[in-house]
């Protein structure tokens, strides 16, 4: 695989930061992404899903408390809210070209090494 990497990520988030240690560790060039900085935007989010191969739902952190309110609204509307509220997306994701995994576990990463 030749194309970059990119991790998005939340620095205070220990797999997060256990994923940016095995890149580091593995020399592979990459780029690093802290979405409460750089927020996603819609259209972003929905690539991400994309290339996950997940659905939207298996990405949404159930643990959050603004998680339990959601069963009922669309998948449009999650979207939104998701991008407005990004502690309810899984993390870290890491993408090379049009894969990308969740790396809970941080190992996860190795497949797209």
């Amino acid at each position: 695989m030749s194309e970059k990497l990119t991790i998005f990520q939340k620095p205070t988030c220990s797999k997060c930061r256990a994923t940016l240690a095995i890149l580091q560790d593995s020399g592979v060039d990459f780029e690093s992404v802290n979405y409460y900085e750089t927020p996603l935007t819609e259209e972003k989010l929905r690539e991400l899903i994309s290339k996950l191969n997940l659905t939207l739902r298996d990405i949404l952190r159930q643990d959050e408390p603004l998680a339990r309110d959601l069963g009922g609204v669309s998948d449009d509307e999650l979207i939104k809210i998701m991008v407005d509220h990004p502690d309810l997306i899984q993390r870290p994701i890491v993408v090379r070209g049009d894969q990308a995994r969740i790396c809970r576990p941080p190992e996860n990463v190795n497949e797209l090494l």
